[in-house]
């Protein structure tokens, strides 16, 4: 009898969190369920932009086979009928389940979060989503702006509430329901924050007093950054409190006291965040059905906070690809609990400066993409072959491998053992960013695929990251490795930043 599983994505989440060293951030929840779970502290993302980011793991395959770039096309009419992880559990007798954002919502999911393929019901969208970017923020004036910066008096918003709270109640809802009728589930809960606009409530705020925010160890350009691998943040410059201030594009530093603002905004917005999965984890414990289900939790990609005076996704960096990742599977991670014990007791983030250390933390670079494999292991499901070369004809395969071996941390020596094949390779994790021109336009951050001219592919392995921006053809999605436009070469251990560009050092051969 197979586990449930309980997946949640969050937007935009790099990780800030406690469980990961962060010395100012408030995640109690997020803690306890990383002292209950195996935390994978090199987690990468596929590409640092929502919609190719989720369809890649969500399918199990990467953006070149999934061909999305951008935000308009399906991938089932555009590259293959491909099986996604929601589907193969549904068809492996699950009952599955979407509330909030898990598919990004649009073209790239055929306008239906990929229902009915993906899910056994009509996926759950607050209904307070639609009011994301309007004017809800309360300036000096006293009037109302489009801001990035967006603290809010939650009573005043629309229906008196915000997405992510109504997420919170649907998919408590939602588990009650399965634990009634007794089915086992597979139930995605996709959290807004902390994507920007920066909209939280108001009075985590107070958690997070302005002269304790220090601007990014390396708020500037790097001197050897190729212009290619730049993104000029163009979706934080059209919202109304960034407008005003009039930063010269693309490289045009945003004022001190405003970095700390949304260095602020950003870490406030996370522990909201960290107070809905506190409350989601909590009915988990109080329906029981915490010794039965899979817990794991990730986001799609991480997010710029003025490090090489950058801000957003939209690049190859660390700080864009790099993203949470725990699993909790209870019997593995650790032991069962007995009748009536609580694994996940709510901790309120306005008390509770916990800093719980992880169960198991694994250094091992891993990829999203193997996050299909990796569920359907532990879910005690066939775990679907691996993709032939080229798999556009192939409904049922992934890129990615399963990571539980990674699991018994004992073996992070060598990684070998014999239910395993031995792996001699280093692991190595992949992403990819299209660019539409050698220096920053207004579309670098996201070209359409018919404007893609450039692709910077990076590999990240335990010791560096290595990236070469090579010319691509948008309409046969072809890279041309021979013609390539610029190189980033960053050692891990003497430039944790990514600041000092060695790709041209010859001395390093």
């Amino acid at each position: 009898d197979g586990m449930n599983v309980l997946l949640i994505v969050v937007d935009d989440l790099r990780p800030v969190l406690g469980c990961y060293g962060d010395k100012l951030v408030k995640s109690p929840n997020i803690d306890q369920l990383a002292s209950q779970s195996i935390v994978f502290s090199n987690a990468f993302a596929q590409q640092a932009v929502c919609a190719p980011s989720r369809v890649s793991f969500l399918t199990g395959r990467r953006p070149d086979t999934t061909r999305l770039y951008d935000f308009y096309s399906y991938w089932r009419v555009h590259a293959g009928n491909y099986s996604t992880m929601p589907q193969y559990f549904k068809e492996n007798g699950y009952v599955t389940l979407s509330v909030g954002k898990i598919f990004h919502p649009g073209v790239s999911s055929n306008y239906s979060d990929d229902y009915p393929y993906s899910w056994s019901i009509p996926p759950f969208h607050p209904s307070t989503e639609k009011y994301e970017n309007d004017k809800t923020c309360r300036g000096k004036d006293g009037k109302l702006y489009a801001n990035l910066v967006c603290p809010v008096d939650v009573s005043e918003m629309p229906s008196g509430t915000l997405p992510d709270i109504q997420s919170t109640e649907e998919a408590i809802r939602l588990l009650d329901v399965m634990k009634t009728n007794k089915q086992k589930f597979f139930l995605a809960v996709g959290y807004h924050k902390p994507h920007i606009p920066l909209r939280y409530p108001q009075e985590f705020l107070k958690l997070y007093p302005l002269e304790n925010i220090t601007l990014a160890p390396d708020p500037w350009v790097p001197e050897k950054l190729p212009s290619v691998a730049y993104n000029p943040w163009t979706d934080i410059r059209q919202r109304d409190d960034v407008k005003a201030l009039n930063v010269s594009f693309p490289y045009g530093p945003l004022p001190d006291d405003f970095q700390r603002q949304i260095r602020q905004s950003y870490y406030a917005a996370v522990s909201y965040l960290d107070m809905q999965v506190g409350l989601l984890l909590n009915a988990l414990d109080d329906l029981g059905l915490s010794n039965s289900t899979v817990v794991v939790f990730t986001a799609d990609h991480g997010w710029s906070l003025g490090e090489h005076g950058e801000w957003a996704k939209y690049s190859n960096f660390d700080v864009a690809t790099r993203v949470p990742l725990m699993f909790y599977v209870p019997g593995m991670t650790t032991s069962y609990v007995s009748q009536g014990e609580r694994v996940f007791p709510y901790l309120d983030p306005f008390s509770h400066a916990l800093g719980l250390v992880p169960q198991g933390r694994s250094k091992k670079v891993v990829e999203l993409v193997s996050l299909f494999a990796t569920l359907a292991e532990l879910a005690g499901l066939p775990v679907p072959p691996v993709c032939p070369e080229t798999s556009f004809h192939v409904a049922l395969c992934i890129e990615g491998t399963s990571i539980v071996r990674y699991f018994n941390l004992s073996e992070e020596k060598d990684g070998c053992d014999d239910t395993y094949r031995c792996f001699d390779e280093e692991p190595v994790a992949f992403s990819q960013y299209p660019r539409p021109a050698d220096t920053p336009q207004w579309n670098s951050d996201k070209p359409k695929l018919k404007d893609i001219r450039i692709m910077g592919y990076s590999m990240r392995t335990v010791d560096y990251r290595y990236t070469v921006w090579v010319q691509f053809n948008p309409n046969n999605f072809s890279a041309n490795f021979k013609d390539v436009h610029a190189g980033e070469l960053y050692m891990v251990e003497t430039d944790p930043n990514q600041d000092y560009n060695i790709y041209n050092n010859t001395s390093h051969g």
